[in-house]
């Protein structure tokens, strides 16, 4: 973010309070009533978290500890017996919720599906059986390469059910970067489907697992389940894969939840980092069933009619916590999209919302940015009266799209509740409540109740007001990450040590920067390390600079983001070119295809600039901060004594 960006966020004078017909009816009503939860939380947060994990989930064996903490390893609930499959499921097939609808689906052809709680479990369990029968067991990994289809939420009930852990990896990522996941999580069954429906037409997932698993590439894993969506031919693999429609038919529709320990491995999901090597992000049962549903509950008050729907794809975090684990738990009503805005169809969420009558909406500010340049036709053509809250994820809003959000999408009668969190976070850790919370756009506003924020620098100390440092979290939540799986000394580098400990208290380095303002609002600015944010997908420039090198003619590469109106950052890289080579727009082209390839389609670079040297200091070391002011037309800043040659530069201005 610029300063010029940083500067009109921090002179963002409105303020939106509740409606008070809104606030009238809503869970948090008033922030007199947030604050009470806030100071509650703080004063004790153990006594806090153990009240609601007593009211709101249900257990099969009561925990002995709430907390306990040996930092930077957090541990709920311990001694605890439950299972997040039987708080989505089983618990409301005791009441009236039984026949109430649990998944909305919206096929991108026209296609859809609903299911009810009860046709739900049928499902989740038929599959659970189908995974036991392949020999999967309590604590094995199940790898999911899917399309937006209900099999994808069904797939991830089912392993949590029998206690196996499941790792979701976006079907937009390549057979390579699957390969990579499957090896980390050494996964023993792969769940994909044939192919799923894009921009109009169908595009393969199981070509990319059998690419994956070629050459016995992923020795762990002994079955591949497909679902059939697209009816594309594909390859099969006798004794290997298994239709999931041949077994389903013949599949128990009972299966008992399996009793897990609280801190039992739920789910591991890799998110991008800066060494190269995606991190796999471990999160446990309880703490993250917990904090899910509580988010979910408060932050979108949700409500027994609610039709809710956040178009993100489960792929990512905000699919696991927000389209399937927080809504189910709480018995509401999700809506799941296959599709997404396309030339032949740029109103697509429009008709989602006008079919379903959808009162939560939550979305992406790429999306919005999107939508705002398309104009207000669409929207403008459809029905939009049944929303009552907008959301945003996945990276800080611009004002003038939360304000375009609000007026033509909201009809400026919705609450809009901007979210900032992370994989690691698993749930939400600033928002708005709606009902209680006035909203200032651009700002994701206040600390959920139980989350101690602040912004301090390099020595932990706090900054002042409206001033930069390092957003941080100060004590532990129930659905924060356990580990990196496999490597806790890159969990305690990566998250643990940026900050040292201060008289006993440990911080939380959410590797954003922010600031707080007189009514201590935090205003998230954006990353501060080599994390790229793209269409608030977090890409890691150490990943996209490897895919490059890994091409022939590509000697070296250095990958920095740059200022995008739409996606919020694109990827700019340098390339330097092998002796052979010759700097052209074809290769250009192909290093680009070659991205696709080896990462997937969210990682194209937007820019490559052929260069004939980078600028390192005098030890080798790239200095990408110069880097990042070429790639965004600024003046270049900062200490240049240590390069090794002063002259790269000026041929880098140059575009050579």
């Amino acid at each position: 973010m610029s300063d010029s960006t940083i500067e009109s966020v921090l002179q963002e004078q409105r303020v939106f309070e509740p409606p008070a017909a809104f606030s009238e009816k809503a869970r948090i009503p008033s922030m007199e009533a947030y604050q009470k939860l806030y100071d509650e939380a703080a004063a004790d947060p153990a006594a806090f978290w153990a009240k609601l994990a007593e009211q709101e989930l249900d257990w099969f064996e009561k925990w002995d500890t709430v907390l306990d903490w040996q930092p930077p390893v957090a541990k709920w609930f311990v001694g605890g017996k439950s299972n997040i499959s039987y708080n989505c499921l089983d618990r409301h097939l005791k009441t009236d919720k039984k026949d109430k609808t649990a998944l909305i689906w919206e096929g991108e052809p026209g296609d859809s599906r609903s299911l009810t709680y009860t046709e739900l479990h049928a499902e989740v369990c038929q599959m659970a059986n189908v995974l036991k029968d392949m020999g999967v067991r309590k604590g094995d990994r199940v790898g999911l390469y899917m399309p937006m289809v209900p099999e994808a939420a069904i797939a991830m009930l089912a392993c949590t059910r029998i206690g196996a852990a499941h790792t979701v990896i976006f079907g937009g990522f390549s057979s390579e970067a699957l390969r990579d996941r499957l090896n980390d999580a050494e996964a023993k069954v792969v769940i994909t489907a044939d192919g799923g429906f894009r921009k109009d037409k169908p595009m393969g997932l199981k070509p990319a697992v059998d690419a994956a698993l070629a050459d016995n590439a992923v020795p762990s894993v002994t079955n591949v389940l497909v679902v059939q969506r697209t009816k594309q031919a594909v390859d099969w693999t006798a004794g290997r894969d298994v239709w999931w429609h041949d077994v389903k038919p013949d599949a128990s529709t009972d299966c008992p939840a399996e009793p897990m320990d609280s801190e039992a491995l739920l789910f591991i999901l890799y998110t991008s980092g800066t060494t190269g090597k995606p991190k796999g992000v471990v999160h446990t049962t309880a703490g993250y069933n917990l904090y899910t549903h509580m988010t979910f509950k408060w932050t979108f008050d949700i409500k027994e009619d609610d039709i809710y729907w956040c178009t993100a794809d489960v792929g990512w975090i905000t699919g696991h916590s927000y389209i399937v684990y927080g809504p189910l738990s709480n018995g509401a009503t999700t809506v799941m999209y296959e599709g997404a805005p396309r030339p032949s169809n740029p109103g697509a969420f429009w008709d989602v919302i006008e079919k379903y009558k959808v009162s939560i909406f939550y979305t992406a500010p790429t999306a919005i940015r999107a939508f705002m340049k398309m104009g207000d036709k669409e929207p403008n053509a459809r029905d939009l009266s049944s929303l009552r809250i907008l959301g945003t994820v996945g990276e800080p809003i611009n004002p003038e799209a939360w304000m375009w959000y609000r007026k033509v999408i909201g009809g400026d009668n919705c609450p809009i509740v901007d979210t900032w969190w992370q994989t690691e976070t698993g749930g939400f850790m600033l928002t708005p409540l709606p009902g209680a919370t006035p909203t200032k756009p651009g700002s994701a506003t206040k600390p959920f109740p139980g989350i101690l924020a602040d912004v301090v620098d390099t020595e932990g100390n706090p900054v002042g007001v409206n001033e930069g440092g390092y957003l941080v979290v100060k004590h532990p939540w129930p659905s924060m990450m356990r580990t990196v799986y496999g490597d806790d000394a890159r969990f305690r580098r990566t998250y643990w040590e940026h900050i040292p400990p201060k008289d006993g208290q440990y911080f939380y380095f959410a590797g954003d920067g922010a600031r707080k303002d007189e009514d201590g609002y935090f205003w998230v600015m954006g990353r501060t390390d080599d994390v790229l944010n793209v269409s608030g997908h977090r890409l890691g420039t150490m990943e996209i600079e490897s895919a490059l090198v890994s091409h022939p003619a590509v000697a070296e590469a250095a990958v920095v983001g740059r200022k995008d109106e739409l996606k919020g950052e694109d990827v700019y890289a340098f390339v330097t070119l092998e002796n052979r080579y010759s700097a052209s727009d074809e290769l250009k082209t192909e290093l680009k295809q070659h991205v696709v390839k080896e990462i997937g389609a969210i990682a194209r670079p937007g820019e490559i600039q052929f260069t004939d040297a980078l600028p390192k200091t005098r030890s080798g070391k790239i200095i990408r901060r110069f880097l990042r002011n070429l790639a965004s037309d600024e003046e270049v800043v900062g200490d240049a004594t240590t390069m090794e040659d002063q002259s790269v530069l000026e041929k880098l201005r140059q575009g050579s």
